[in-house]
């Protein structure tokens, strides 16, 4: 009878080890697959979040006039920056401190803002090139808009449109690429979020 009780507590006492090391395996995978789940649905989320963004920018400097274009900051401008700057706090995104007039660089046509303070993780880059063209119709991706916002080689295309292109390009802080490396693994993710959009000017 005592042998018989022994016997049972040895084999629950096997199963609940058997049990603790399974767990002791699952947990860190299971750990692995939620912050993935948890980091790529932010990701994505701030991908079209990012999208919106520069669309309602692109079409709101379309719209405005281009007789200013040859100024330091024309109105146009301006207007796509405070579009996004707006859109972005109404979401509940950090704007990195980001302001109209510092750090901004101009080329032709094309401004590029930055935050004055980059030291820290938020970081932000906002490229509108107002005098941005592309062949139509588009044949190939190599005519798709990139995040640098530079147009295609002129006489890519029978006829070309010239618009306005807004790219955003934003920090994006992963979580998954340290689970990964404690399970021995090199994730090699993107530093940032970009979002890419243009619009035909109206003027």
């Amino acid at each position: 009878m005592l042998e018989h009780i022994r016997l049972d507590r040895l084999a629950w006492s096997s199963e609940e080890a058997s049990q603790l090391a399974e767990f002791a395996i699952a947990l860190p995978l299971l750990i692995f697959f939620v912050v993935g789940i948890f980091d790529f649905s932010g990701a994505f989320t701030l991908k079209q979040k990012l999208t919106n963004i520069a669309r309602d920018a692109a079409r709101a400097a379309a719209a405005d006039p281009a007789t200013d274009l040859s100024s330091t900051l024309p109105y146009s401008v301006s207007n796509a920056f405070y579009v996004i700057d707006n859109y972005l706090i109404a979401n509940n995104i950090n704007d990195c401190g980001i302001v109209v007039s510092n750090n901004s660089i101009i080329r032709t046509l094309t401004w590029q803002f930055i935050p004055a303070d980059s030291s820290g993780s938020c970081s932000i880059t906002i490229i509108i090139n107002r005098g941005y063209y592309f062949p139509f119709p588009v044949a190939t991706k190599s005519a798709l808009p990139t995040v640098s916002c530079t147009p295609p080689a002129p006489g890519a295309g029978a006829t070309e449109v010239v618009a306005t292109c807004v790219s955003i390009q934003y920090s994006y802080q992963w979580r998954f690429g340290q689970i990964a490396s404690l399970l021995g693994r090199n994730a090699v993710l993107p530093t940032s979020v970009s979002a890419v959009a243009v619009a035909m000017n109206e003027n």
